[in-house]
């Protein structure tokens, strides 16, 4: 018979738990948290103090001022010059020849002249311009080899033109009248053959336009050329005191005004000279700065365009990142209130402090000097605060803390910790700082201190990346 009373109930297993895979999701959950947060935050990047310079020197194109004078002609014929280009003529000395008829060429050819030789002064001179020409060659200012072609034509005409001198002179004995005219320097000065339309430009017409080159001209006088009566054959530059104008910003206008006067190195020849510091400020806000030489002007007087380097002050000292340097507030108390004491004898305050029954004690606390004047310390805020009172010791003086000043630094680690140092800053550019070195509370060669100051707090302890 059926026992109607009993129920049957279905057994429920337990949940079959897998150990390792729990441990494995925790795992995997760390590591996730772990990458999360590691490229979530500002990794801290060591640096090691050397010392180095920091050299402000500058390189710039400028145009080159004279005193230029164009000489136009006064017969109509073809020209041939004697004086050499870059060569100093005094008043009276033949520079050209004018053939009005062009016999002289003719008579050159059918006449015996002899043989036309250079010597070895005219071969030093040849060779020394085509090798100051390789030297300073620029792929990117290519049109500076038809500047050369022309003035090497220039002067292999010029020196062969000596020769003619002695037909010119047989042509107007066979003619019986004078055929070929004979024209000199109305004054001393440097000859050059080649006219640009700068030649009476001064500092007060510079414009930034000027610098760009792309439609500078420079036509060169060609020698046996035909002329007219009134055409520009060559000039004269009548003055060693000459100028080189470059186009500057105007903070370093003002540095080089402060000078006086620049070393300026020449990158053609590697010369330096000090030229003296002027300046002008165009309509546009162009701002440009003369340099007045009183030498070398023969050297670079066929050069319109030079370029220099401007030898300013190659600062030493400790070399450090501009990320490493941090601007941070200190409180200033007088000297005297400043004491060693404790069991190591550290640097601290009387600071004047309550106990539990509210009556005021005394208690000493150490905090850092980071600089020191002749009458006062800058103090860590870490513990003091403002409004605090501090005692001068062996006396009932007190000093209540308000005063705060600023100190640039940066913070050494070579304790493992972030250790605000002082540091004066003796010359910067965009990336790096020249700061003094040996100083009392500053840093030392071979100290290890953070990259990027935004990185770390005070006393932050550090691991390095």
């Amino acid at each position: 018979m059926a026992n109607k009373g009993n129920k049957i109930t279905p057994y429920v297993h337990p949940p079959n738990t897998n150990i390792g895979m729990l441990i494995f999701a925790a795992i995997f959950i760390y590591v996730v948290v772990c990458v999360f947060t590691y490229f979530r935050t500002d990794h801290i990047v060591g640096y090691n103090v050397t010392e180095g310079s920091l050299t402000s020197n500058s390189i710039f194109r400028g145009i080159a001022l004279r005193t230029e004078e164009i000489v136009t002609a006064t017969d109509a014929g073809y020209i041939n010059y004697f004086a050499r280009e870059g060569e100093r003529v005094a008043k009276g000395d033949l520079v050209y020849t004018v053939d009005e008829t062009g016999k002289l060429s003719d008579y050159m050819h059918t006449s015996e002249s002899g043989e036309n030789s250079l010597s070895d002064a005219d071969l030093t001179e040849l060779k020394s311009e085509i090798t100051s020409f390789t030297s300073r060659f620029d792929r990117t200012r290519f049109a500076d080899v038809y500047n050369f072609k022309y003035s090497v034509e220039g002067t292999v005409l010029k020196l062969s033109n000596y020769n003619i001198l002695e037909n010119a002179d047989a042509l107007n004995e066979a003619g019986g009248s004078s055929f070929v005219n004979y024209r000199y320097a109305p004054k001393s000065g440097i000859v050059i053959y080649s006219i640009d339309g700068y030649e009476n430009l001064t500092l007060e017409d510079m414009t930034a336009e000027l610098f760009e080159q792309k439609d500078y001209e420079n036509q060169h006088l060609v020698n046996n050329d035909l002329v007219a009566n009134g055409d520009q054959i060559y000039k004269l530059s009548t003055n060693e005191d000459w100028s080189i104008v470059i186009q500057v910003d105007e903070e370093l206008a003002e540095q080089l005004l402060e000078k006086e006067y620049v070393e300026v190195r020449f990158l053609k020849n590697q010369y330096t000279s000090w030229g003296k510091v002027d300046s002008y400020t165009n309509g546009d806000g162009d701002t440009f700065v003369s340099l007045t030489f009183t030498n070398s002007m023969i050297t670079f007087c066929t050069d319109r365009f030079i370029d220099i380097e401007l030898l300013l002050e190659d600062e030493k000292g400790l070399k450090i990142p501009n990320s490493a340097i941090v601007t941070k507030e200190f409180f200033i108390v007088p000297r005297e209130y400043v004491s060693k004491g404790g069991s190591d004898g550290s640097d601290g305050v009387l600071l004047e402090t309550y106990d539990e029954e509210g009556s005021v004690v005394t208690q000493f606390v150490p905090t850092t000097i980071y600089d020191a004047t002749e009458t006062e310390y800058y103090l860590d805020d870490s513990v003091l605060r403002a409004g605090n009172n501090i005692l001068k010791p062996d006396s009932a003086q007190k000093y209540t803390i308000s005063k705060t000043g600023s100190l640039t630094g940066v913070y050494n680690i070579n304790k493992g910790y972030a250790d605000f140092k002082q540091v004066t800053v003796l010359y910067e550019n965009d990336e790096y700082s020249i700061v003094k070195s040996n100083t009392v509370y500053g840093l030392n060669v071979y100290d290890h201190i953070v990259l990027d100051a935004s990185t770390v707090d005070d006393n932050q302890f550090i691991y390095e990346r």
